[in-house]
């Protein structure tokens, strides 16, 4: 289940693309579920661990990768217990993924805005008062009090 705090966590993990160029491992990269994520979100194809070819900037290396890809697969693959990641370096075309990784294991993460994860249905835990939602409209109804000033 997708689990997330609307605001600054204490323990989030603030910047993860910094993070991700510290502690990725190269079978991520070549991962098949990285494969899609960076053909979808990054437009680029993994050619090997070292190699993403980039239709914007050519031959790049993981760490070229968007903060939005490189957030993703952290959250995909990280295996540290109760780390919490800043959704936030992960942009609206991420949403989907996000969800896809909630499905295959426990996620919680930051968002610092409103993401747009789409019509629904689905089920995301609001950390900040213990509510579920399912759709997009209980989503804005819900965190739209923690965003305000």
């Amino acid at each position: 289940m997708l689990s997330v705090y609307i605001g600054k966590h204490e323990d989030e993990i603030y910047n993860p693309p910094i993070y991700f160029n510290n502690t990725y491992e190269e079978e991520w990269i070549t991962d098949e579920f990285s494969k899609k994520m960076i053909l979808d979100v990054d437009k680029s194809t993994v050619i090997s661990p070292h190699i993403i070819e980039s239709p914007v900037m050519g031959a790049i290396t993981p760490k070229d990768l968007s903060g939005g890809v490189k957030t993703l697969m952290l959250m995909a693959f990280c295996q540290e217990e109760n780390v919490i990641f800043n959704g936030t370096a992960c942009g609206d075309n991420c949403a989907k993924w996000i969800l896809e990784i909630a499905k295959k294991k426990d996620l919680t993460i930051t968002l610092h805005h409103s993401m747009r994860f789409g019509p629904g249905p689905y089920e995301i835990r609001i950390l900040n008062n213990g509510e579920i939602v399912h759709n997009f409209k209980e989503w804005v109804d819900t965190v739209w009090q923690f965003l305000r000033p």
